[in-house]
């Protein structure tokens, strides 16, 4: 009987995983869990640096389209002109400056969210 007890404890012995096994196991799966939630971290901030960087873009085009297609040409100086993309205000901010040409005009679109700024845009403005 003793050599059949001692045929079933060596069969158990042989199945199973040491506590120090298994703590290693958990310890590499926890850092592959770490480095997994990081990455998804940074792909959801990537993902909302870019809707803020395409509706900013907007704005500012729209701002300058709006110049484009006045019958007047700008005047020199800066003014601010708030625009709402997909629920979210954006303070566009144009500047229009004299270029060596009196015929064209600069513009520079800063587009600026709770005071951070976003996206800047320039383009020339001829007489029409």
């Amino acid at each position: 009987m003793s050599q059949l007890n001692g045929a079933i404890r060596a069969a158990h012995a042989g199945r199973g995983f040491t506590l120090i096994e298994v703590l290693v196991a958990l310890g590499i799966v926890a850092v592959a869990l770490a480095a997994g939630s990081r990455a998804t971290g940074a792909l959801t901030l990537n993902a909302q640096r870019q809707t803020e960087s395409v509706l900013a873009q907007a704005c500012a085009e729209n701002a300058l389209v709006r110049l484009r297609l006045s019958r007047q040409m700008p005047g020199v100086g800066d003014s601010d002109v708030e625009c709402e993309q997909a629920g979210r205000t954006y303070r566009v901010r144009l500047a229009v400056r004299p270029t060596p040409n009196p015929n064209f005009r600069r513009v520079d679109a800063q587009v600026s969210r709770e005071g951070a700024p976003v996206l800047g845009l320039s383009t020339i403005v001829g007489r029409n």
